[in-house]
């Protein structure tokens, strides 16, 4: 149930603490997804919430959630226009050269029949930019956090790869999984509501990142 997962709640906006492994949108083989959980999310009114954004599968943390028609469209247009705050943490299976900076890395899509689909770096994409820092080095491993600029799919783990040139930890696409998953969590979110007070949460630590030795 993500009844306990609820981050913030008031008339217009739900963020929920999304656990990795969940995907947002139905898979095509019909497992358990987030709509499975809209309907004990309702928390007094009848429309079901719907998700103005997405996170990978098994990626966890702050997601959206409208609870209107008008709250989804303004909620849209503030992740259109770059008005987000996000922050997420990774831990990176190796360590990166240098302590910041910001990635420019347009992303497009590809696909194989060997690979399936996945993005990858081409100056003919669709502009994407993150800022990242390490914040710890433990054990050959990195821990950073990102700050995406654009809301490209996989963006953060393909700026990983090409960008930084380390997978995240765990990444099955992109790297090589891992026993506890992947390391990419959706630490905090921001969403400016004119008039209002912002809709903002931070997610609590995963215990995945405790499994592979990384304390908050």
């Amino acid at each position: 149930m993500l009844g306990d997962r609820v981050l913030f709640l008031d008339g217009e906006a739900l963020i929920i603490d999304k656990p990795a492994g969940l995907p947002v949108d139905r898979p095509r083989d019909g497992a358990i997804s987030l709509e499975n959980h809209l309907s004990n999310l309702t928390f007094g009114f009848r429309r079901w919430p719907q998700p103005v954004h997405r996170l990978d599968r098994d990626t966890s943390g702050c997601l959206l959630l409208s609870r209107n028609p008008k709250a989804h469209a303004r909620f849209q247009q503030a992740f259109e226009t770059g008005a987000v705050t996000k922050r997420y943490l990774a831990i990176l299976d190796g360590v990166p050269s240098g302590e910041e900076g910001t990635i420019d890395m347009p992303l497009a899509k590809i696909s194989s029949a060997e690979q399936g689909w996945r993005m990858h770096h081409d100056p003919a994409g669709k502009a994407a930019r993150t800022g990242w820092r390490v914040i710890k080095v433990q054990d050959g491993r990195a821990l950073v956090e990102f700050r995406p600029a654009t809301g490209r799919t996989h963006q953060i783990r393909v700026h990983a790869l090409e960008g930084l040139g380390i997978p995240v930890l765990g990444d099955p696409t992109y790297g090589s999984g891992h026993r506890s998953g992947m390391m990419l969590h959706a630490a905090e979110l921001i969403v400016p509501r004119p008039g209002k007070p912002d809709a903002a949460a931070q997610a609590p630590w995963p215990s995945r990142f405790r499994d592979v030795g990384f304390d908050d």
